[in-house]
């Protein structure tokens, strides 16, 4: 049975001065139900993780107008939009006194299967109902010392060294790039795109149960919400994206006519 997809991108600055993540959301401009997800978090100095971040969902965008699917698997579209913004970024260091990088979590929903990518620590959750079906791994220092079994979650939000990055665009090596896909998505799966702002302050649990019982638009502002509680005045930069796989919605019935 066909899915159609409920939507929502939600951005706020937090405790910054600047906001540097970006989150899009893009249809195909001629494929109907294709439509790409793209979320940066953007790294570097003044303005120059805003760059970084820009060019992620820049590079997303114009890859994904002249997208053929006959031509061109759903890993080499995902895979060309963070290779090519990660040159970009690079690129920008020997032009500017910046030093920009950003991460990438990029998505693809195209007849009725589900493909994306990630470098970095922002991360993509698949949910089916309230549970978890995959999360995304980390390409962090505390995300390896995790998979080690030498940190758990608890200590994990609070390590001095949570924010440093083993992977990702605009450092010196090639990016690292991890996939994933469900090719069988059901009516009630969820798709959460988010940046470390917020899921720092949630457990997959509550991620789940949030995504199950609301429609993407209020479940994006309550976990915000709950994310700028949590965070009591020092909270990052917050940025997700939310696809929610629902029914196609049934035709109004014809009105009778008269006689």
């Amino acid at each position: 049975m066909p899915l159609s997809a409920e939507t929502c991108v939600a951005l706020h600055g937090g405790d910054r001065e600047e906001q540097q993540d970006r989150v899009g959301l893009f249809p195909h401009p001629k494929r109907s139900g294709t439509l790409l997800a793209v979320l940066a978090d953007g790294m570097g100095g003044h303005s120059g993780g805003a760059m970084a971040a820009e060019q992620v969902l820049i590079r997303a965008r114009q890859n994904f107008e002249v997208y053929a699917p006959l031509y061109e698997t759903p890993d080499s579209l995902l895979a060309s939009v963070i290779e090519e913004a990660h040159l970009v970024i690079k690129l920008t260091r020997f032009t500017s006194e910046q030093d920009p990088h950003s991460t990438a979590v990029v998505f693809l929903l195209q007849q009725g299967k589900a493909y994306w990518a990630h470098c970095g620590d922002s991360r993509l959750y698949h949910f089916r109902g309230p549970s978890l079906l995959s999360r995304s791994a980390d390409h962090s220092l505390v995300g390896e010392l995790q998979r080690k079994g030498r940190l758990d979650a608890a200590d994990a939000l609070w390590h001095p060294r949570r924010n440093v990055l083993l992977s990702c665009l605009g450092s010196e090596r090639a990016p690292r790039i991890e996939y994933g896909r469900e090719e069988a998505p059901l009516a009630g799966d969820v798709f959460l795109l988010c940046s470390d702002g917020v899921w720092a302050y949630f457990d997959d649990a509550e991620l789940g149960a949030t995504l199950h019982e609301l429609p993407p638009r209020a479940a994006a502002e309550r976990l915000i919400g709950q994310a700028r509680e949590r965070a009591r005045g020092s909270g990052d930069n917050l940025s997700l994206a939310i696809i929610k796989l629902v029914p196609p919605s049934s035709p109004a019935p014809a009105s009778p006519g008269k006689n």
